[in-house]
């Protein structure tokens, strides 16, 4: 100890590095920032060429890979690998249930939810999907504008992060392996070998989509933030204010997490909750509440009923050379895309929080539980968007033409009984999310540079934050939402085959509970090899 704190902060930096991926990490962040700065249209340019091809050529693959993620999950919570312990035969979980979810959920909902809540519904709403075929703004455009909003958040969304998180945990806790991405290669490699290039090449993959995947949430959510600031007092910062103000609060939000304020971003965790409750249940009650009961009700069983034909719909049909038509590809692929890129960050903190835990328990938490959550509030939000609208008494659309996606919520709730109490409740929900997106987001890369340090040093949260913070601001002003939509597209698209890996992962351990890379003749694979089979974790006698 007094060793580490003779070598001071900066000594801490150097010392807790994965040189190779926080080199490659570093560098690349610093071109993307550079060139947005010394040349935006041509940068803009290239990125957009790539995301074109990749959702009109490679579009599908999005589409099948989360499509076989639900599926495997599926298996995982009614089949018998949903009894295996993450941890000692007799472990108990670390945390209790209500702890457990509200981390897991806060983690991998993001600030995307409060973004889009009061926005998408009303744009399928207005520019309804190929795949409804229904008028715009009809009835019919209502209940699948809302039964998509349920369909890009709800299970797939969820699935992604849950997959990622249960291989890595199950080495973790099993065999004590390094609590990082690349560990889904263990299998094959060994735990040995997880310094090796191939899993550094993983590791490095893993910055760049969690560079993606945050520089898209914090735009979008800075963005909104901004947007509500103007709406409150009329003041507009302009594109070089919206750099500044968005870089400058994500690099001031990572120094004062990272010096050490944990019970502070603890309880705002909590408040961000507590707040996204009340809000929810406020406009559900002051809003046309039975029309939200009937289209959300509507909406849910179309969702249930339509989930697969939905998941492999590409809208080929409506394009001349039969690949994804671009509503499909501005829309479902960009969430599989973001949601891909949030695997690493998302999947290691799962998996941190899952000790003591079965793998159905995990499952069905992260993805069960998650999803019954996170329909209540679309269904409220989309719904009072729509009914405020087809009822003329908000034009949301117009805010949306004038002011963004962003300006969506700020009109809705002034619409509403004790408007202006809820239109301020719902800019302090922005800004807490703002706070909590900064911090986790930093502290995600810090660990991900550091070979899953707990704990990054101030300084390599500082880096991050500054870095993605710019990189966030300029793809705002540059592009808007079209750019970040790219970014999470172009980032997540190598993280969709590392979650079919480590789907591979699981069938090859969970099968035969011995990793590939040990001998036939070493069995050592089991926790407690003297225990009968029934006695292990992951055998329930009243499954014989």
């Amino acid at each position: 100890m007094a060793q580490s704190d003779q070598k001071g902060p900066f000594g801490q930096f150097v010392d807790e590095l994965d040189t190779p991926v926080f080199a490659v990490g570093f560098v690349a962040a610093v071109v993307a920032v550079l060139a947005f700065l010394v040349s935006p249209d041509t940068t803009t340019g290239y990125m957009t060429g790539v995301n074109d091809f990749l959702w009109t050529v490679a579009g599908w693959w999005y589409l099948v890979a989360m499509f076989l993620l639900v599926a495997f999950v599926g298996f995982l919570i009614f089949g018998p690998w949903g009894n295996i312990k993450l941890g000692a035969p007799d472990e108990k979980p670390e945390f209790s249930f209500p702890a457990y979810f509200a981390m897991l959920y806060s983690a991998g909902i993001a600030a995307g939810i409060v973004f889009w809540g009061p926005a998408e519904a009303i744009f399928h709403y207005d520019a309804v999907s190929p795949f409804v075929g229904a008028e715009a703004q009809s009835s019919g455009a209502a209940v699948s504008a809302i039964q998509y909003t349920f369909f890009h958040w709800g299970l797939s969304a969820w699935t992604a992060y849950v997959v990622m998180a249960l291989p890595i945990a199950y080495f973790a806790y099993r065999y004590d392996a390094p609590m990082r991405i690349s560990t889904v290669i263990a299998p094959w490699v060994g735990f040995d070998n997880l310094d090796s290039p191939i899993a550094k090449v993983i590791d490095i993959l893993a910055v760049f989509a969690t560079i993606g995947g945050v520089a898209t949430t914090l735009g979008l959510v800075g963005s909104q933030f901004l947007v509500g600031v103007e709406w409150m007092t009329g003041v507009n910062v302009g594109d070089f204010g919206t750099v500044i103000v968005i870089t400058g609060l994500t690099v001031a939000f990572t120094i004062s997490v990272a010096l050490g304020i944990k019970k502070g971003i603890r309880r705002l965790s909590y408040f961000n909750m507590v707040l996204f409750g009340v809000v929810t249940v406020a406009t559900f009650v002051l809003g046309p509440t039975a029309y939200i009961m009937s289209v959300g009700t509507e909406a849910l069983g179309a969702y249930a009923n339509q989930f697969v034909t939905m998941s492999f719909y590409t809208g080929a049909e409506t394009t001349m050379g039969g690949g994804v038509a671009e509503w499909v590809g501005s829309w479902t692929v960009f969430y599989w895309a973001w949601w891909f890129s949030w695997t690493p960050f998302v999947g290691l903190f799962i998996a941190r929080i899952s000790r003591g835990r079965t793998v159905r328990q995990v499952a069905v938490t992260g993805v069960i539980a998650s999803t019954g959550i996170t329909i209540p509030w679309f269904a409220t939000m989309g719904g009072t968007a729509i009914f405020l609208q087809e009822n003329g008494r908000a034009d949301i659309l117009s805010v949306i033409n004038e002011l963004g996606e962003a300006g969506s919520g700020y009109p809705l709730f002034e619409a509403l009984p004790l408007g202006g109490l809820l239109t301020v409740l719902f800019l302090v929900l922005v800004t807490t999310f703002l706070v909590t997106s900064a911090d986790s987001s930093t502290l995600a890369l810090g660990m991900l540079t550091t070979g899953g340090a707990e704990s990054p040093s101030t300084i390599n949260r500082v880096i991050w934050g500054f870095l993605i913070g710019a990189l966030a601001s300029l793809l705002m002003v540059t592009g808007g939402v079209d750019a970040l939509q790219q970014a999470a597209i172009i980032t997540g698209g190598p993280f969709s085959i590392i979650a079919i890996l480590a789907v591979v992962a699981m069938i090859v351990s969970f099968g035969d509970r011995r990793p590939l890379f040990l001998r036939e003749e070493d069995d050592v694979s089991l926790p407690n090899p003297e225990l009968k089979p029934t006695e292990q974790e992951g055998a329930d006698p009243s499954d014989d």
